[in-house]
C-alpha cells in the first residue's frame, strides 16, 4: 500500500506560520532542498489542502521566470507533470488541480497502484488526515525561529497522537528535521 508522507516547516514554538499568516521564515539552504529533492523521489502524487494550493498554484507553473534558485528549476518541471489532488469539500479545482476530494477519500488513494503521496504543509488538511489515520510519515522541519503566534503545526488534536522518531538529521547547520510514524 501506497504511504502518505506529510512535509512540514514549523518554528521552535510550534507555528507554521507567523501571527498574520506570513511564511517568510523559513531558511532553506542546499542539505534542506537535498532532503525536499529525496521525498520528491518517493512520490508518484502530490497532495494539498486548499490554502497551500492557493500559494503553490501561484508560483509552481511560471516558478523559473520567478526564480533562478536551483531547487525551483530542478522541482518546477516535477511540480507540474505530477498528479495534483487538493482536500477540499468545496474548491472546484483549476487548470492544474488533478482532482479535488475530502479527507476520507484519500484511503482509496492509498490503495491504488503507485509510488507513495506527499502532503506538502496545509494544517488543515493533514489534521484531517491524520484523525482519519491515512498519513504514514511526519516529516517536521523546525527551524530556529520564535514566532510568537500564527496556527499551529496540530490545531486541534481530537486525541492523543503517538509518534515514533524514526530519523533526526540537522540541514544547513540550523534546521532539524525530524522524521516520525505513528506508534
Amino acid at each position: 500500500m501506497r504511504k502518505v508522507i506529510y512535509w512540514v516547516h514549523t518554528s521552535v514554538d510550534g507555528f507554521v506560520d507567523g501571527p498574520n499568516g506570513e511564511f517568510d521564515w523559513p531558511v532553506l539552504g542546499p542539505e534542506l532542498w537535498a532532503y525536499s529533492d529525496g521525498l520528491d523521489a518517493r512520490v508518484d502524487t502530490l497532495l494539498f489542502g486548499r490554502v497551500v494550493w492557493s500559494m503553490m498554484a501561484g508560483f509552481w507553473p511560471n516558478a523559473e521566470q520567478i526564480s533562478d534558485n536551483p531547487h525551483v528549476t530542478r522541482f518546477a518541471p516535477f511540480w507540474r507533470a505530477t498528479p495534483k489532488i487538493v482536500l477540499s469539500r468545496s474548491y472546484a479545482g483549476d487548470e492544474w488541480t488533478s482532482a479535488v476530494m475530502e479527507a476520507a477519500e484519500v484511503a482509496d488513494l492509498k490503495a491504488q497502484d503507485g509510488r507513495d503521496i506527499l502532503l506538502t504543509g496545509g494544517v488543515g488538511a493533514a489534521e484531517a488526515l491524520t484523525w482519519h489515520g491515512l498519513i504514514d510519515e511526519y516529516h517536521v522541519a523546525v527551524h530556529p525561529v520564535v514566532l510568537g503566534g500564527g496556527r499551529p503545526l496540530f490545531a486541534r488534536p481530537a486525541e492523543r497522537l503517538n509518534l515514533r522518531l524514526v530519523n533526526s538529521t540537522v540541514a544547513d547547520g540550523r534546521i532539524v528535521v525530524n522524521q516520525y510514524e505513528r506508534a
